[in-house]
């Protein structure tokens, strides 16, 4: 079989709904790519969904104590080292208004379309060699991509947390 038919085969035999999925992550990354006003809250949400849906993939997938502790780990490196290399050029609080003003960023949609990448291929090489769930230099592989992917994102929701926290306390001792 040619690379040409076996990735056709692949491709045609993907269900519907991973399709679907990866055209709802592309829109809702498009959305991000335009200047937005966010409460905390929303600021949030994106970062709190896609770690949670890293962690059920994950522990679906790969049941047991390695899997999870290799993600958390590389989570938590990720978080930390990114927290300090996360430019937030434009950001700013309102602390009157109570929300971001945060400029459009192709991150997030870079982010999301790493993890489906990452899901989608995992969940290929699965179908055609379920043994390699068993594997453990794959799991412990696929373990720490996840665990990148989700600290990028904590990384990005820790520094906007860091910034809300510095200029509301800067508005408290400095009222306008």
């Amino acid at each position: 079989m040619t690379h040409l038919a076996f990735m056709s085969t692949v491709l045609t035999h993907t269900p519907i709904w991973v399709w679907v999925l990866l055209l709802l992550l592309i829109a809702l990354g498009l959305t991000q790519t335009r200047p937005q006003r966010l409460t905390l809250q929303r600021a949030m949400a994106l970062p709190a969904l896609m770690l949670g849906l890293s962690v059920w993939g994950l522990l679906v997938t790969f049941p047991g104590p390695a899997a999870p502790s290799v993600w958390a780990l590389c989570a938590l490196a990720c978080a930390t080292w990114g927290q300090r290399g996360t430019a937030l050029a434009g950001v700013r609080w309102s602390a009157t208004e109570g929300r971001f003003h945060r400029p459009g960023s192709w991150v997030p949609l870079v982010l999301m379309l790493g993890i489906f990448c990452l899901k989608y291929g995992v969940g290929v090489s699965l179908a055609l060699q379920p043994a390699l769930r068993g594997d453990a230099a794959f799991v412990l592989a696929v373990s720490a991509g996840y665990g990148l992917f989700s600290g990028l994102f904590a990384a990005r929701a820790l520094a906007l947390w860091r910034l809300r926290r510095l200029r509301g306390r800067q508005h408290d001792l400095h009222p306008a």
